[in-house]
């Protein structure tokens, strides 16, 4: 089993003391959320930056994956804005132009795949003109160099694994990443059920603790999240990807909370 810790959740640290103190807990990768702190994929000299996180992943040892659910690096007004599913056409072009850039940065990184979802539709949106925007964003990531991978977010308009199976039907390279916690909010499908029944799509796999119908990330011990029976069901399959741990409000106290989770999950798998 391969954990990995998400950045958005040490968003008060400079990018190297993280990574340091990830690999310092002992995990064997990391989900890195670019935003304009943590690798700025529009700063000048990305590209540079990015080679230097490569060479900084690699002395430490850390595999990766890239998450793009950064609050606010597209529009510094409205959080997660825009989406695929914006009305305004150069909105939706401005975030496939971002998801273009972050596997690109995933190339450089030697990343498995890049994270993203198809947001949230604004009031008077029909959802059938959603879907047919998403649907053509979607031909044009999923041509990109490295796997993409769908998460399906509560309140979005993907927002259940079987939402993301009628889309995967459609474009058969699009991988799934499977936030446990969100199958708990949606209760749908239990968390290790839906690793059961997704194990040729798994792209990435995010773990924390949940409470049912509530979308707030937690430390493990603090929701309803059988965290041994998920871990037994990757096993079983034998997910060899990155298990990321994404606890974004634990960002104040990073330093103790990335050790502390991996601490948890060793002792679950025990």
């Amino acid at each position: 089993m391969r954990f990995a810790y998400n950045t958005n959740g040490a968003a008060n640290h400079r990018l190297d003391d993280a990574l340091t103190l990830i690999a310092e807990a002992g995990y064997q990768g990391v989900a890195l959320t670019l935003d304009h702190h943590h690798l700025d994929p529009f700063a000048p000299g990305w590209e540079r930056e990015a080679e230097r996180v490569a060479a900084r992943l690699q002395a430490l040892g850390l595999g990766s994956v890239i998450e793009t659910g950064a609050r606010y690096l597209l529009d510094f007004r409205d959080k997660h804005e825009p989406t695929l599913v914006t009305a305004d056409p150069d909105g939706r072009a401005r975030r496939v132009a971002f998801l273009v850039r972050a596997a690109e940065i995933a190339a450089i990184l030697g990343s498995e795949t890049v994270s993203f979802w198809a947001g949230v539709p604004k009031p008077g949106v029909d959802r059938g003109e959603a879907l047919r925007w998403l649907d053509d964003a979607l031909a044009r990531i999923c041509r990109c160099d490295v796997p993409m991978s769908l998460e399906p977010e509560p309140g979005m308009l993907i927002e259940t694994v079987a939402d993301y199976a009628e889309l995967a039907a459609r474009h058969p390279a699009l991988r799934l990443a499977l936030d446990t916690g969100h199958c708990l909010v949606t209760q749908d499908i239990a968390p290790a059920e839906a690793v059961r029944a997704y194990a040729d799509r798994l792209g990435t796999v995010a773990i924390e603790d949940m409470r049912r119908g509530d979308h707030t990330h937690l430390p493990f011990g603090q929701g309803d999240m059988d965290v041994p029976a998920v871990l037994r069901a990757l096993d079983e399959i034998g997910f060899g990807g990155l298990v990321c741990v994404e606890l974004s409000r634990e960002s104040p106290r990073a330093h103790a909370a990335i050790p502390e989770a991996i601490g948890y999950l060793r002792a679950a798998l025990a």
